[in-house]
């Protein structure tokens, strides 16, 4: 273990050293500031969807769109490296007996299996955390400022993953005591009142975290004053949603990204926009967005997401229960396993469940995207800004892949593509061409 724990050290340290020369200097990815109304894309008598949002799509410089594509086609290679480095740590916690040592030290500090599960399970947090750090920082630092979509120093992204750990040590150790409660009580039925578990737990969550988990990492405070505001106040009560808890946040420290939400319930709810958003955008944007966002909310999407969510969890949980009995009696006794209700076995579980998911990501990504589809159809509704909508799409598409084949989007996308976003939009606009913002002067 004294070997792993060097060999990892040096790693990291090649990591922070190496991966600067490896980082591809970026293009500038960012469109300009505003709204770009292409003019295929102003109302006519021969007004032409197709040729609309061709010529948005070529707002993009081929270098923007070459990065783009790079980055997000990168990012399906991100996912096979995860799921194969998460299984690397899985098999040192257990091949090395190190899973079955912590669990010894949960025991001697009490045989009460409540406690040594948690204590065992702040071991695993811990270690699994540092085991994976090398591709963390990769992946969460240097290539977001290869691309250009990140703006922290390491030291602040470091503070931030620290953050991010301690919350992790708050919640999740009792959230294993509470699993392994159920493999003990439930026996061969542990994974229904798991899943019914995780309902709750869901839901709670989506509760709390705009109250007490997003300010960790971002200062929020109320929306600044103008016509913006006027505007997203409007737009709220429109739609009948609080308009009592509006604000902004400060991603700009983090990301180049915009991004808004529309979270929480029963008194929780929120309406959220950061910084690059408000500063880099124009308002018609700023209103498709958040015509956008609000339409999960009306919709109800939350709460259907997390349904579906949790059915998807309850079959990846009853996967796991048939073939962790049978990996067992195979694995086990090398590894110093006990059981099914040995949390020294929680790494086997864990590499079993992120297997499923893996081969359940053109699933997930589709159940996501039919939501993202039907808020975008709302916002443009909502919002009345086809315009606004299709060039924050644009936005969007300087890191994701903007126009995929059918097959790639429905296996790797959680959004519709930015060419189905901005086709969308002329579509809508084609059907109300007295749109005032469409009809402006350039």
């Amino acid at each position: 273990m004294k070997r792993c724990c060097r060999l990892l050290v040096l790693v990291v340290l090649g990591v922070l050293w190496f991966g600067p020369l490896f980082a591809v200097a970026a293009p500038a990815t960012e469109l300009p500031p505003g709204l770009q109304i292409p003019d295929a894309a102003r109302p006519g008598p021969g007004f032409d969807v197709d040729r609309a949002t061709e010529a948005y799509l070529n707002l993009l410089s081929p270098e923007q769109r070459a990065q783009s594509d790079a980055y997000f086609q990168g990012g399906y290679w991100l996912q096979l490296w995860g799921l194969l480095y998460g299984l690397v740590v899985a098999w040192i916690l257990l091949r090395s007996g190190l899973s079955r040592k912590m669990r010894e030290v949960g025991r001697r500090v009490s045989q009460r299996p409540w406690l040594y599960t948690m204590i065992y399970a702040v071991q695993w947090l811990l270690i699994g955390t540092l085991l994976a750090l090398p591709l963390t920082i990769y992946q969460g630092f240097f290539r977001e400022h290869a691309y250009g979509l990140a703006t922290q120093t390491f030291a602040d992204w470091s503070f931030d993953q620290l953050k991010g750990l301690v919350i992790g040590l708050i919640i999740l150790p009792p959230v294993v005591v509470l699993l392994y409660a159920a493999v003990r009580k439930a026996g061969a039925r542990w994974w229904i009142w798991a899943t019914g578990g995780a309902f709750v737990l869901i839901l709670f969550f989506m509760m709390i975290s705009p109250v007490f988990l997003d300010p960790v990492f971002n200062d929020y405070k109320p929306l600044r004053q103008g016509e913006v505001r006027e505007q997203v106040l409007s737009l709220a009560r429109a739609n009948l949603i609080p308009d009592n808890n509006v604000v902004e946040f400060d991603a700009s420290k983090q990301t180049t990204r915009i991004s808004a939400n529309v979270s929480g319930f029963l008194g929780t709810t929120r309406v959220a926009m950061n910084d690059n958003l408000l500063d880099r955008t124009s308002a018609p944007e700023i209103k498709a967005v958040l015509g956008h966002e609000m339409g999960h909310y009306v919709l109800n999407h939350g709460l259907r997401l997390v349904i579906y969510m949790t059915l998807i969890l309850g079959l990846g949980f009853w996967v796991v229960h048939r073939l962790f009995d049978r990996a067992l009696l195979r694995w086990g006794p090398r590894f110093g396993l006990e059981g099914r209700a040995d949390p020294a076995a929680l790494p086997l579980a864990l590499a079993i469940l992120s297997l499923f998911f893996f081969f359940a990501t053109p699933l997930t990504n589709s159940v996501v995207r039919q939501a993202e589809a039907e808020a975008d159809a709302y916002g443009l509704n909502a919002a009345q800004e086809p315009n606004g909508f299709a060039m924050a799409a644009m936005r969007l598409s300087t890191y994701r892949k903007i126009n995929p084949g059918p097959l790639e989007e429905i296996i790797f996308y959680d959004h519709p593509s930015g060419y189905a976003r901005v086709h969308r939009s002329m579509t809508w606009l084609k059907e109300h061409q007295d749109n005032p913002t469409a009809n402006a002067k350039p």
